[in-house]
């Protein structure tokens, strides 16, 4: 399972993966029923989740009926324990929308027409179709932004962060979270770097334009957003930990004053 999954994502077409991964990897869940795990994002409960991975194979890590992965289910916990997001419908962007937490959010904005808009740059799945280094929306437009591991894929990262500050009403608030590795002291860049494969061993992924580093927060604040570092996970006791396989990730929250 382990090798076939790695497969598929370095060789299927992302939008087409995401069209049969709500019906295949469900159907592959059934082998790992049981009660050694839960996700909170849906609930259900198996002996282990599935792995994952681009390069290197996480083990239990896919949530195999929702498709929630690690920084999902800690996402989740965090949105709902300690924002109002799912009991009022402030004017939501979700760029790059995570599949597990988009199945909540739309039955919960369906009485409020166009208060929640997806966004992606070629995914079917979303309603607008965008970069988000030139979005096409007014200024302070959008009471909410949810962007997430998708600044590391940027070309412009900071002109994409100026974007998302522009059109992010006074008031607002968002979660950008990207990978960060906290041994580096400041983020690394190179595009000269340009084979696929040196790419790939230097970032992680082929197609990762940075290794964001401890001065991630930094580069939130360039743009203009006031930024907050939570480690969120660490709130939680290693039995809850282990019983939703959370990461060690933190959550970076962004104001615009």
């Amino acid at each position: 399972m382990k090798k076939l999954i790695k497969w598929m994502l370095n060789h299927v077409p992302r939008p087409l993966l995401q069209r049969v991964a709500g019906w295949a990897v469900p159907a592959a869940g059934l082998f790992y029923k049981g009660r050694g795990v839960e996700c909170p994002v849906c609930g259900s409960r198996y002996r282990r989740f599935m792995p994952y991975g681009y390069v290197q194979s996480r083990a239990n890590a896919l949530c195999p009926k929702c498709l929630s992965l690690e920084r999902h289910r800690l996402l989740w916990l965090y949105l709902t324990r300690e924002t109002d997001l799912l009991t009022s419908f402030p004017r939501t962007l979700h760029i790059a929308p995570e599949v597990c937490i988009m199945r909540h959010l739309k039955p919960h904005f369906k009485g409020h027409p166009g208060q929640y808009v997806t966004a992606d740059l070629e995914s079917p799945l979303a309603d607008l179709h965008f970069d988000v280094q030139q979005i096409p929306l007014a200024d302070d437009s959008v009471d909410v932004i949810l962007c997430n591991h998708l600044l590391e894929h940027v070309a412009d990262d900071r002109r994409a962060l100026h974007e998302l500050y522009r059109i992010l009403k006074p008031g607002g608030w968002g979660i950008l979270l990207s990978p960060v590795e906290p041994d580096y002291e400041q983020t690394y860049e190179d595009d000269s770097i340009t084979d696929p494969e040196e790419r790939t061993r230097i970032f992680g992924q082929y197609d990762h334009r940075r290794i964001y580093g401890a001065d991630y927060t930094d580069r939130l604040r360039e743009a203009g957003f006031e930024a907050a570092d939570i480690d969120y996970a660490a709130t939680f006791s290693e039995a809850e930990r282990r019983l939703y396989a959370l990461p060690k990730d933190h959550i970076y929250v962004v104001y615009k004053h």
